[in-house]
């Protein structure tokens, strides 16, 4: 009696194996290289052929050469990846709007305001809210065009070019909203920089 019940049980459980195993994955896998290849493997972007990150995740720049990216509560300016020694990771602050940590003197904006000034002494408010203020994530790869036309001054002065110039730096690498809906128009930070190293390494 009991091998009897046995045998159609291991083979149920091989067979669904098979197929939610090994089948579905294969199928779903090769389904997403056929279709959306670049997506399936990242949405990496490429420089000289090299992978130089992903445009769905943000990078941690500081140097005012380039533009800075939208900021994480595990760090001072954007995503900074998981390091046990330094315990950062994607986190978000879970503070209101009104707590004194952010808002305060002493907060985390004032801070942030005080690095964007040191960065550019002539800079002056109002300061794009989103580099004073951090990300859900942290992983934002995008800031608004209001972000990046803030630090074009600063950026034109450490590379030596022209503001104009990197104004139409900034207008090439501004996505509008999606399907034309959905979304506000945004700048993807990494791919900014890139194109800046370009034309001025």
């Amino acid at each position: 009696m009991f091998l009897n019940q046995l045998r159609p049980a291991l083979i149920s459980l091989l067979t669904l194996t098979l197929l939610t195993g090994v089948a579905y994955p294969l199928l779903v896998t090769g389904i997403a290289q056929l279709v959306f290849p670049a997506q399936a493997n990242g949405s990496l972007i490429l420089h000289n052929g090299q992978p130089r990150g992903s445009t769905l995740i943000g990078q941690p720049f500081d140097d005012p050469a380039y533009f800075w990216g939208r900021l994480s509560a595990t760090g001072t300016f954007a995503y900074n990846a998981f390091n046990a020694e330094t315990l950062t990771a994607s986190s978000g602050s879970n503070l209101g709007p009104l707590n004194q940590a952010l808002i305060g003197p002493d907060g985390a904006v004032a801070t942030r305001i005080a690095a964007l000034q040191a960065a550019d002494p002539q800079a002056q408010p109002p300061f794009p809210v989103d580099l004073v203020t951090a990300s859900g994530s942290g992983l934002d790869p995008h800031i608004s065009p209001a972000a990046a036309a803030y630090q074009v001054r600063r950026v034109a002065l450490a590379r030596s070019l022209d503001a104009e110039q990197v104004r139409q730096l900034v207008a090439q690498n501004t996505s509008g909203r999606t399907l034309g809906l959905l979304g506000e128009p945004r700048v993807n930070v990494l791919e900014l920089n890139l194109a800046l190293d370009a034309i001025t390494p």
